[in-house]
């Protein structure tokens, strides 16, 4: 809310003839003579920060509330929801976090509802006129899902472990369990390898030491044979 010329209060009956502009539903009003029974509060463009206080529920007649542009934090509060003349809640460009009030919903009179660009978090309340709003009321909230937004509740729970964190944490195991099946196999594959060529070798041996002993043992036979055959000769 700012002023634009300023000058002395005049009071005549309802009216007073003050000069401001006010955002009002995301619109710009300028009021040259303000009736005093509006009852609006426009503090947006300004740099309050900390929490929102939770006595501006107290304000049950206020028809207005803007206070975005600012550097708000913590959570919106659920006081507002006593603000059963409200018609306009304007919060945007904060840094206000946690989800939106669910009693938020019972505000019959809310025509315009903004809390894009902050911190938000949580499933949007449904029903009344918070099925009226646009996409752009909940904007840059990463944390909000649901209804006007594409985001379904649910899905950002759904957590599974990202690749490299696998490879970390079963790397060490996996390459000893798969080195301990290599070893075996190559235990087996060898000693089934030496078990054949042993099998080949002794017997090719055997053969070897058969015919050759064998043929010398036969041969020493038919020598002492001739030698005894000549002695009695």
């Amino acid at each position: 809310m700012k002023s634009v010329g300023a000058k002395n209060l005049q009071y005549m009956g309802d009216w007073v003839y003050y000069s401001i502009i006010i955002t009002i539903k995301g619109v710009e009003l300028e009021y040259k003579k303000i009736q005093d029974g509006l009852r609006v509060i426009d503090f947006s463009c300004n740099r309050f920060e900390g929490d929102i206080p939770e006595i501006l529920g107290n304000l049950e007649g206020l028809h207005a509330l803007n206070l975005s542009n600012n550097a708000f934090t913590g959570h919106i509060p659920s006081s507002f929801a006593n603000l059963t003349q409200l018609e306009s809640l304007d919060l945007s460009q904060n840094k206000l976090s946690g989800e939106i009030p669910p009693e938020l919903v019972q505000l019959n009179f809310l025509s315009n509802f903004t809390v894009s660009h902050n911190c938000l978090t949580g499933p949007i309340p449904q029903g009344h006129q918070f099925g009226t709003f646009p996409n752009t009321s909940f904007e840059d909230n990463r944390g909000l899902c649901g209804k006007p937004l594409s985001k379904i509740c649910g899905d950002s729970d759904i957590s599974t472990p990202p690749p490299s964190a696998f490879g970390e944490n079963q790397g060490p195991k996996l390459f000893f369990e798969f080195g301990w099946k290599v070893v075996v196999m190559g235990y087996g594959c060898g000693f089934v390898f030496g078990v054949v060529i042993g099998h080949i070798v002794t017997t090719r041996t055997q053969d070897w030491l058969i015919k050759t002993f064998g043929k010398k043992q036969h041969q020493t036979r038919i020598s002492r044979v001739n030698r005894g055959v000549n002695r009695r000769k």
